[in-house]
């Protein structure tokens, strides 16, 4: 069994399930890989800052599935946007391959290079020390600048950073990451996504640890008519909408079914159900589970607005 493939605005096509690989364990993370290689699995959502790449390399290569049957994703890092090929050949060297299908600009934010962290640097107040001195139009043409890779795309990207880039950009991004799930459907964002041809990404599709969206009664009530799984209708909801879905496991027996479920969900779904499920959120539901305190105003809706910098 296999995912379906989702046309990108550039020609390519990505397949619409990935095994995400955020706070998977490096010494989880290889088997995590192989076991949804081996479950059908073609789309692997990786991203620098995880990690975890080395060992995403060595599940690819335990699985057998050769390289060029596999979409593989990455993103550059936030202490990286004026480095992107150094940050590039980083992800390359660790997931042992020379090319990627899709590189993404993990958060419209620079942080500083020569900071006190290489991942997250802070002022001395705390605060993240951003690198107010980076335009990100400037991140966007290195990106378009690389030939390793086949596609560049965008990450927690809202309408008003992409309008940022757009009206440079000589290469439209492919694709959008975001927090998208039952309780964050960012209807309006999605709209303007398609306008642009632009193809959303979910990632955490079913919430994070403990979520709340695996209890909802309307997700609930559905799977229950099609005598199917909570996190299958999570999932399929997604696929139903053209969304690429990225569910994170390191079980192997989730991780199929999720891939499984998620295809059942997607083929027994109507129009109905999906406008039911759209309306979760504004009905009082709306919650986003992933908020980094970043002191930059992302320009979200239902996102603290920060405090001034100090």
């Amino acid at each position: 069994m296999s995912s379906h493939l989702i046309k990108l605005n550039n020609g390519e096509s990505i397949p619409a399930i990935g095994l995400g690989t955020w706070q998977s364990k490096p010494n989880e993370v290889a088997r995590a890989v192989e076991a949804a290689l081996r479950a059908g699995y073609r789309h692997l959502d990786c991203a620098w800052a995880y990690g975890n790449e080395k060992e995403v390399g060595q599940g690819l290569k335990a699985s057998g599935v050769p390289r060029k049957e596999v979409y593989i994703t990455s993103k550059l890092w936030c202490t990286y946007h004026s480095r992107v090929e150094e940050c590039l050949d980083q992800t390359l060297a660790n997931l042992g391959t020379d090319y990627l299908d899709l590189y993404l600009v993990h958060w419209p934010v620079a942080l500083n290079p020569n900071g006190n962290h290489p991942v997250f640097p802070t002022r001395p107040n705390g605060n993240r020390d951003v690198d107010e001195s980076r335009d990100l139009r400037d991140t966007w043409k290195d990106m378009e600048a690389d030939s390793k890779v086949k596609s560049i795309g965008a990450s927690n990207f809202s309408q008003t950073m992409l309008e940022k880039i757009l009206p440079i950009a000589e290469t439209i991004p492919a694709v959008n990451q975001l927090e998208l799930h039952l309780y964050n459907p960012q209807l309006k964002l999605l709209d303007y996504l398609k306008s642009k041809s632009i193809v959303p990404q979910a990632y955490s599709p079913l919430g994070s640890t403990n979520s709340p969206l695996l209890d909802d009664e309307v997700a609930t009530e559905i799977a229950n008519k099609y005598d199917l799984k909570t996190t299958d209708v999570l999932l399929g909801y997604l696929l139903a909408k053209d969304i690429v879905v990225l569910p994170k496991s390191v079980t192997p027996a989730r991780i199929e079914t999720n891939f499984t479920g998620a295809l059942a969900a997607y083929n027994k779904l109507t129009s109905d159900d999906v406008t039911k499920l759209d309306g979760v959120a504004v009905n009082g539901k709306q919650k986003r589970l992933i908020m980094p305190l970043w002191g930059v105003d992302l320009g979200f809706d239902n996102w603290p607005t920060p405090s001034p910098s100090k």
